[in-house]
């Protein structure tokens, strides 16, 4: 495929132990990806619910392990391509904590459940946090991988040095209006493996598994508005600190979160650091923060069989 042209929507849709489904909830159409073991259909509402939310520049693919690992343990397993990315609809707004919230909560409700767990890496963590607290009702539990509680992230980024090099040079590049948009989709998307190769741990980028993970990540970023509404995200939590909304949003994640929470991390991270991780916990009093051994910031995806058995021991 030529640098020229711009990826199908419908080619995030990769055969698998799994079904391809969409779903509409908070007024948009999410495609959705539910493992389906051999001859089993989900009809029992009372099948626990774990819904898998990827991080920025990612899509569904990312959660391909804990779908079939999680079903395999008697879980009903759905990732979803987020707002604005893959197969899902891309609408000019709702990219703020307040709809992303919203979003989730209308998905529970769609698949037929009042109640799920909540799974997210990176920026879908930012999801499950925010959901947790703005929908408490639909939330049983969450697990974070590399995702730290965004008030933690803010007081690390403030105060902490090391992260602030880290993580802040990124966050502001996204803000500049266009050229980030055609960073991310130039060369065939060749900036997302750049990025996911700074990110990971070592054995895991000279792995097989590595490249076929970013040239799948490559495709889906240049689907038509994929990349710009990526970059919403970052633009609304950048732009948002100096507005009511955002003021707002800030105050209410505030609140302690009061169910079972799991933080995951990459020892290898070098993007989110460990001790932004352990920063917090006030904010969860039940979370247990557990380091992922030889894995960097994708550790659901580098160490797979390590996060889906932490999370099983979550959802009990």
């Amino acid at each position: 495929m030529s640098s020229n042209s711009q990826p199908d929507p419908s080619t995030v849709r990769y055969d698998g132990p799994w079904a391809h489904r969409d779903v509409h909830a908070n007024g948009i159409r999410f495609h959705v990806v539910e493992a389906v073991p051999a001859g089993t259909a989900y009809t029992d509402p009372d099948t626990p619910l774990v819904v898998l939310l990827h991080g920025f520049g990612d899509f569904w693919w990312s959660w391909r392990h804990q779908l079939t690992g999680l079903a395999a343990r008697g879980f009903r397993a759905v990732a979803v391509d987020l707002r604005g990315y893959g197969d899902s609809d891309k609408p000019p707004r709702g990219y703020d904590g307040w709809t992303l919230a919203g979003d989730v909560a209308g998905l529970i409700r769609a698949l037929g459940h009042t109640e799920a767990t909540l799974v997210g890496h990176a920026e879908g963590g930012l999801v499950c946090w925010a959901t947790a607290v703005l929908q408490p009702r639909l939330v049983r539990s969450i697990a974070l991988i590399s995702s730290p509680h965004p008030v933690a992230l803010k007081r690390a980024v403030l105060r902490d040095r090391r992260q602030r090099a880290a993580w802040l040079p990124d966050f502001l590049r996204c803000q500049l209006p266009r050229v980030p948009e055609n960073r991310l989709t130039r060369d065939d998307g060749i900036e997302i493996e750049l990025l996911l190769r700074a990110r990971v741990g070592e054995q895991f980028s000279a792995t097989a598994e590595f490249a076929d993970t970013a040239r799948r990540m490559r495709t889906a970023i240049r689907i038509p508005g994929a990349a710009h509404c990526a970059l919403e995200y970052q633009r609304w939590a950048f732009r948002s600190q100096w507005r009511p909304d955002g003021r707002r949003f800030m105050a209410a994640m505030s609140e302690p979160v009061r169910i079972p929470t799991l933080a995951l991390y990459g020892e290898q991270d070098r993007y989110i650091l460990a001790s932004t991780i352990r920063r917090g916990g006030q904010l969860a009093p039940q979370r247990r923060v557990v380091g992922i051994p030889d894995a960097g910031h994708y550790a659901h995806q580098e160490s797979p069989d390590a996060v889906t058995a932490e999370i099983a021991k979550l959802l009990g």
